[in-house]
């Protein structure tokens, strides 16, 4: 196996949401090429899919950060915006959105993750609409690379199917661990697909180990690369609950959608009809028969106790006491702690006065009749 697959990095967004708390996005991804490992003669007689359906997610994905921004209207509702000549599609300032991108506001009303309005106004549907939503410009398209390097790979080899439920369940189970750890922030983008793409590559290899030449070498370049870019989320404002719950999600979806028959069993098939085996093979080894069940068992129940424990209000913290190293470690050079950025703010004519309440500082604006999010805008401003 040659090149190393993306980098996805989840980063935390500093700003305001309704709610008070921070924006959280899922991966920054940078992508260098993917190859598989050199497969043996005999698999040439497995078929190879024309790719599309990786590009249009991707094309979904662009077509939707454009929706974003024109909702986001910055001139409209922002007391300054970055690229003001983009009129309604330029973005918010880099105090508030560093990544070239819209307001938290913005991206809670697109379908942005908020744990509060899954379990209390039953809106379920956000685990999934997440997954299409980008913080800013260099979010979407880190993103888009990576899920293109390794996604077409993917759907050349195993179809269109397989590789679109791969994708969409990874991400859900990206979206529902993050959401039963970090319930204080709003998530947006593709970080649980991008790493179950990653974690179904691993598991492939495993459960089709007979028909790959140079075995070792490539699934220790693999593990190598997975423990890289899970080792980036001990970082603070990086949310590797993402990360390691889409992960683990594709890892057991590739030994349930990505087995293939043996080697054997192949040539067999294939053989001349004069031809006579001794001995006929088995399509599947046993090792693969078991993953394949032992797999589907604990993706079935993990995914339906999870989402049970979600929908109850079920703060995984409390069950695990340790479990928030799994996405920060402090050291002496930063803190995990993050506070959420509260102002009170009052309006006596065209004078408008903010204060921060967790810093104590002040400042009056001059403005008539300012919107939520021009508020939000100055308190983030403020704050920081």
């Amino acid at each position: 196996m040659s090149g190393e697959p993306p980098r996805p990095l989840e980063i935390h967004l500093r700003v305001n949401s309704k709610r008070g708390g921070t924006t959280m996005v899922h991966p920054v991804a940078t992508a260098v090429p993917v190859q598989y490992p050199r497969e043996e003669e005999g698999v040439k007689h497995y078929r190879k899919w024309f790719a599309w359906l990786i590009p249009l997610f991707v094309v979904a994905n662009v077509a939707m950060f454009a929706i974003t921004m024109y909702v986001n209207n910055c001139p409209r509702n922002s007391v300054s915006c970055i690229a003001s000549f983009l009129g309604r599609f330029s973005f918010q300032p880099f105090k508030e959105n560093p990544l070239l991108g819209p307001s938290s506001l913005t991206l809670q009303k697109m379908g942005a993750l908020d744990v509060s309005r899954v379990v209390h106004k039953h809106q379920g549907w956000r685990l999934v609409t997440c997954m299409w939503l980008h913080a800013g410009v260099f979010h979407l398209l880190a993103n888009m690379l990576g899920i293109l390097v390794i996604g077409i790979r993917l759907e050349q080899e195993f179809g269109f199917v397989l590789i679109g439920l791969l994708f969409f369940i990874s991400g859900f189970g990206g979206s529902l661990l993050s959401a039963l750890f970090i319930q204080s922030n709003i998530s947006v983008g593709a970080s649980g697909a991008l790493f179950g793409l990653l974690g179904g590559m691993l598991s492939e290899l495993i459960t089709n180990w007979s028909i790959y030449d140079n075995k070792l070498a490539a699934l220790l370049t693999l593990v190598i690369i997975i423990v890289i870019n899970l080792a980036v989320g001990i970082l603070p404002h990086v949310d590797n609950f993402a990360h390691i719950g889409g992960f683990l999600t594709g890892f057991l979806l590739g030994f349930v959608f990505l087995i293939r028959p043996q080697f054997g069993w192949v040539n067999q098939r294939y053989a001349p009809l004069n031809y006579s085996p001794g001995r006929s093979k088995p399509k599947f080894k046993k090792y693969q028969c078991i993953l394949w069940v032992l797999s589907l068992i604990i993706l079935v129940v993990g995914l339906s106790v999870g989402l049970v424990a979600l929908l109850r209000g079920v703060d995984a913290n409390d069950r695990c006491s340790w479990c928030h190293y799994l996405s920060c470690v402090p050291t002496s050079k930063w803190s995990c702690h993050t506070e959420a950025a509260y102002c009170e703010s009052n309006q006596l004519g065209n004078q408008l006065n903010v204060t921060c309440s967790s810093t104590g500082k002040f400042s009056t604006y001059f403005m008539e009749n300012p919107t939520s999010s021009q508020i939000q805008q100055l308190c983030s401003q403020l704050c920081s």
